[in-house]
This record gives structure tokens, C-alpha cells and sequence, in this order.
């Protein structure tokens, strides 16, 4: 006789996040961590980032936000909306082919994910935008966790329409204070349309971050995103993206800035569902002081994916010895007429290009920086629109220069 599965030792964290759950009316998932608690190191998505562990509070549920802090990353030309706790601010007049709206809800597909179960749970309604042709300003979504800590959920509904252009910039930050934010945006891609995606991590160095986008890809769609991790003490950008129209095609890239005392985890699974379609997916990692960055790649092949063409690289750059640098990419291939790679580096600077460097006369700090820099060029590079690229190159140079 099978002997019954004893319940799991639930600890303060768990316990506070059921009483969460319990209280805006969500039994059922407040039940299923009574029962499994969150992922360890023991479920495979969470191998490197132990929820169980690393999790050490979760402050009481946000309330509305009486005043928000400045823009953390201001981009010129840029329109912006802002969500404070989880809700959609007063926004002026949207740009040409911008529609704004509110919805009930989140916005996120009911996937089996811890995260994007508490998503589903605490958020109270999703901005919508629908996009009904190319837009020609920057839109900014400007999320922020306000006043004193705080546990808050928003969310995002994007469709941009058949041959409709968009650039769309996500930001988090905040006050400084312990937030946990829990963010997630769907966007559905439609056929010939082009959408570049970025997301900008600035929450304050003791908030905890997590992030779920969701991506629906359509024929002929041309898609182009990028990640970065630049803020919080405990990160976790989850990005699903599934190819549903042939000849589409979809760069994925992301940029994991780790410092001391930092925990930031990229984990990408990339589903070719339909035949003739392409990807590339490039994540680079710098970590520096006592610190762990982790990156968790899949690319799955369908059995109807005839034709697909995909490659993932993950490179990391150590730049001290306590430093840990995590790397784990994956294929699941079905079909088989297809041209799938990927690969996993990691190492230091290189000492030759950093002593010919010096040996022109540039000081040892000023060197590295340079030498940094160059191993970022293939992520930021690709971002077109000046005033954007400026700005990003500005987050990265700020942490260049910057110590936590």
C-alpha cells in the first residue's frame, strides 16, 4: 500500500502569500501552495532560482498610490503611461493608432507557473492598447511600486494589427523601499507586423522583481525584444514566446547586469509551433562581487515545425571571483528538417586586449569598461531609434560606474 504524500512544511513566506491569496477570494490557489508550496530547486524551471529559499518576505497587499517618484529612464519623443500598484494613471492624449483601455484581470494565459498564478490572482485589471497601424513615437508603459513596501501585480494587453510597426518600452521602478512586483504583459503579434520589446528592470536594490511576457506570433511577423535586469536584489524575467504563422521571425535577446548581493534570472522558452519560421535568441550575463546570474533557455521544435531555423547563445562575463554564472540551454526537437544550435560561454576579460589597452596608456579601470562595453555591442546595437538606444546605453554606463 502507497503510503499518502505528507503535506509540505510551509514557512512565513508561504503562509503570508495564502493569507493574500485567501483574502481577495482565491481559494483555489491559495490551496495549491498550502499543498506544494513554491518551487525549489527540485522543480526544473526553478532549478537555479529556489523560490522557497531565496524568497525571505512578502510585504502586505498595495493600496492605491497617493503620488508617484520621478520616471526612472525618460526617453525623448517617448509617450508615456504609468501604473502605480497595479493601476492604470491618468494618461493624455494617445499617439495616432493608439487606443488605451482598461480590462478586468490579468492578461496572462493560465500557464502552470507560480508566478503567473499570483499574477492572475492580485491583478485588478490590464491596461489594453491595440495598435492599428506604425506608431511613430516610443510608447513607454511606466510601471511603479509606490510608497512604503508593498506586494502589487499589474498587468498588460497588447495586440498590434496586421502590418502595424511599434517600439514599446516597459520600465520598472519605484520608491526605495522592499516592494515584491509581479508584472506581466501578453502581446499578439499580427501577420507582417513588426514589434521591437523592451523591458528595463530599475527597482530599488532591495525590492524583488518578477516579470512574465508572453508572446503570440503571427505570419510573416517580424519580432524583436530585449530584456535587461538592472535593479533589484531578486529578479526573475520569464519570457514565453510561441511561433503560430510561417515565416515569422523573432529575435529574443536579454542583458543580465549582476552585482553584489544580486540573484537575476532570465528563463526563455521559445515554442516553433508551425513550419518556416526562424529565431535567434543571444543572452549576455556580467556579474560582479558576491552575486549569481542565471540564465534557463529552451527552444521546443513541434512535430509540424518543418523548416525551422533556430540558435541560442548564452555569454558570460566574470568579472570577480566570487561571482557564479549559471547556464542552461535546451532543444526539444519533433520535426526533423530543421537547423537548430546553441551554445553556452563564460570567462574574464581577456588579459591580452586588457594589457595592449593599457599599454597605450589607458588606465586598468577605463580599459575594462571599453573592453565591457564591446561585448555589449550585439544587444544594444540592434535598438534603431537614437533617443532609445541612448537611453539604454545610459542605464548600462550607470552600472559600469556604479557599485551597490
Amino acid at each position: 500500500m502507497l503510503k499518502p504524500k505528507m503535506p509540505v512544511r510551509l514557512n512565513a513566506v508561504e503562509e503570508t502569500l495564502i493569507a493574500q491569496l485567501t483574502s481577495v477570494g482565491d481559494a483555489a490557489n491559495a490551496e495549491r501552495i498550502s499543498v506544494i508550496g513554491l518551487p525549489t530547486r527540485r522543480v526544473e524551471a526553478y532549478h537555479y532560482t529556489d523560490l522557497k529559499m531565496l524568497l525571505k518576505a512578502v510585504p502586505p497587499l498595495a493600496s492605491a498610490a497617493n503620488s508617484a517618484s520621478a520616471p526612472a529612464l525618460r526617453v525623448a519623443g517617448a509617450h508615456q503611461l504609468m501604473i502605480a500598484n497595479g493601476v492604470l494613471q491618468h494618461s493624455a492624449t494617445a499617439p495616432a493608432g493608439v487606443i488605451v483601455g482598461v480590462a478586468d484581470g490579468s492578461a496572462l494565459s493560465g500557464r502552470e507557473d507560480v508566478l503567473v498564478r499570483l499574477n492572475t490572482a492580485l491583478a485588478k485589471q490590464s491596461l489594453t492598447l491595440n495598435l492599428e497601424g506604425s506608431v511613430d513615437p516610443v510608447l513607454q508603459i511606466d510601471r511603479r511600486s509606490e510608497g512604503d513596501a508593498a506586494h502589487s501585480a499589474s498587468s498588460a494587453k497588447i495586440f498590434v494589427a496586421d502590418d502595424a510597426s511599434v517600439t514599446i518600452l516597459e520600465t520598472y521602478s519605484g520608491s526605495d523601499a522592499a516592494h515584491l512586483s509581479n508584472h506581466g504583459s501578453y502581446i499578439a503579434v499580427g501577420k507582417n507586423a513588426t514589434l521591437t520589446h523592451i523591458t528595463v528592470d530599475l527597482s530599488a536594490s532591495g525590492a524583488t522583481h518578477f516579470a512574465t511576457n508572453e508572446y503570440q506570433i503571427g505570419e510573416g511577423a517580424k519580432v524583436r525584444t530585449l530584456a535587461i535586469h538592472a535593479g533589484a536584489s531578486l529578479a526573475r524575467t520569464q519570457i514565453f514566446a510561441k511561433f503560430v504563422g510561417e515565416g515569422a521571425h523573432g529575435d529574443f535577446t536579454g542583458l543580465n547586469l549582476v552585482d553584489n548581493g544580486q540573484h537575476l534570472d532570465f528563463t526563455l522558452d521559445v515554442n516553433h509551433a508551425v513550419a518556416n519560421t526562424t529565431s535567434q535568441e543571444m543572452f549576455k550575463q556580467i556579474a560582479r562581487g558576491r552575486s549569481k546570474a542565471v540564465f534557463q533557455g529552451r527552444i521546443v521544435v513541434s512535430r509540424d515545425a518543418q523548416k525551422t531555423d533556430a540558435k541560442m547563445m548564452m555569454q558570460g562575463l566574470m568579472l570577480s571571483d566570487e561571482a557564479e554564472i549559471l547556464s542552461k540551454p535546451e532543444l526539444e526537437i519533433y520535426a526533423d528538417d530543421v537547423v537548430c544550435g546553441h551554445g553556452s560561454t563564460c570567462g574574464e576579460l581577456d588579459a591580452d586586449s586588457l594589457f595592449y589597452l593599457m599599454s597605450r596608456g589607458i588606465p586598468k579601470a577605463e580599459a575594462e569598461t571599453m573592453l565591457v562595453r564591446g561585448f555589449l555591442e550585439a544587444v544594444l546595437d540592434p535598438i534603431e531609434d537614437a533617443a532609445l538606444n541612448e537611453a539604454l546605453t545610459a542605464v548600462v554606463d550607470g552600472w559600469l560606474l556604479g557599485a551597490r
